[in-house]
């Protein structure tokens, strides 16, 4: 006789997580907006007219965020790597030839996704923390008949910027290649312009620099990209869920595809509502202040960090751990005493703290350098921590007198 199984013995939530909310300040998810909360607390059908008019508002302040006037921009059910995958699943054909400009761990992930819809990957790794040169990527395609190109803006595992990103997008479209870019930690922390720059589809996640909730993406591709692999293919993609043609259905013609994450949606819709009163020049300022001198900040305490300025991303910081400091223990201290988390790495020896949406306010830099350095105190390092506080005020008090007199 089979033993009936028991009825597990759980524990509500309440006495699993901490006595009291943490402060994310890690690599993501990111600090949400109370109006993007109460969002994602609403279910309405995911069809009919109230999400009609709900999906036509996150397209029309999509492009504004892309800075884009094609048509095809939608919503992701699943984090910033289903979008990823999404792109590349549409975008590359069985055969297709694709340079991956490879920086970190995110950018090896699309060469991935690239061999296993049956293209064929070049990596182009950068190596010592480095952006892609315009010079470096010019001779690669030179050497061969690529359809499409993948990079990423911000390589959020090693924190470095592919700053030369524009002038790479329109050179590698002289050359007839699609070009593929991961936003997912930089998309309105910083410029991106779509259609300026000839980028044919840019991905990102709602929990990082739009300070949504996680699980839900943003997809935008060209008109460019649409028509010439997309709506004149000849096959189906391996991917069902991830079928830019049925994902059309819902997000251009009213129709089915499958049951969208609507609690998820109405969440990214507040977040991009939030972005759009901000206005994007006003908060690529506001991330560029607050990363430079959480920085200014980093480095008074004596620490170093890993990227040299020219390559380096402000929207995550990578920040160098004393070889006699354990990062763990960093971070448990953090968390434990201080209630703020941040970020490890991908097998490197550094710390990531995040400067996206929420993360980037004056009040939460305080917070976290300061739960940063007395953790690393604590952890066997020697700083001077009050000198990185100093240094941290100073350096937003500048910005802010700059502003005063602009």
């Amino acid at each position: 006789m089979v033993e009936a199984i028991r009825v597990p013995d759980i524990v509500p939530l309440e006495h699993i997580l901490p006595d009291e909310p943490l402060l994310m300040m890690g690599a993501g998810p990111v600090p949400i907006p109370a109006a993007v909360a109460a969002a994602n607390s609403i279910v309405i059908n995911h069809l009919g007219d109230t999400m009609n008019q709900v999906i036509a508002q996150v397209k029309e302040m999509g492009r504004y965020v892309f800075q884009t006037s094609s048509s095809h921009v939608m919503g992701v059910g699943g984090p910033g790597s289903a979008a990823m995958e999404m792109a590349i699943a549409n975008l590359v054909h069985p055969g297709d030839k694709v340079l991956c400009i490879c920086n970190g761990y995110f950018s090896k992930r699309m060469a991935e996704m690239v061999s296993r819809v049956r293209g064929e990957p070049t990596l182009l790794h950068i190596d010592n923390n480095e952006s892609a040169s315009v010079e470096l990527v010019q001779r690669e395609l030179a050497k061969g008949n690529y359809a499409a190109i993948t990079l990423v803006q911000g390589e959020t595992s090693n924190t470095v910027c592919n700053h030369s990103l524009g002038s790479i997008a329109r050179m590698a479209h002289e050359h007839g290649c699609l070009v593929i870019v991961d936003a997912v930690c930089t998309l309105s922390t910083m410029a991106l312009d779509m259609d300026a720059w000839q980028v044919d589809a840019v991905i990102t996640g709602g929990q990082k620099g739009l300070s949504s909730i996680p699980g839900v993406s943003l997809l935008a591709f060209s008109e460019h990209a649409w028509a010439k692999k997309i709506a004149s293919r000849s096959h189906q993609p391996y991917h069902w869920c991830l079928d830019a043609q049925l994902a059309d259905q819902f997000w251009n013609q009213k129709s089915y595809h499958y049951t969208a994450p609507v609690s998820g949606i109405l969440a990214l819709h507040e977040a991009l509502r939030l972005v759009c009163a901000e206005t994007l020049p006003r908060r690529f300022a506001r991330h560029q202040q607050c990363s430079e001198a959480l920085q200014a900040g980093i480095e008074a305490l004596g620490l170093a960090l890993l990227v040299p300025k020219q390559h380096r991303l402000n929207s995550v910081i990578g920040i160098v751990t004393p070889d006699h400091v354990s990062s763990d223990v960093v971070r448990a201290h953090m968390s434990r005493v201080h209630k703020v988390e941040i970020s490890g790495a991908f097998g490197l020896n550094i710390l990531r703290i995040g400067q996206m949406g929420e993360q980037s306010r004056a009040h939460n830099l305080f917070r976290t350098l300061h739960a940063f350095g007395s953790s690393m105190q604590a952890g066997g390092a020697s700083l001077d921590l009050p000198a990185g506080m100093a240094e941290l005020e100073r350096s937003l008090s500048r910005h802010a007198i700059a502003q005063g007199a602009s």
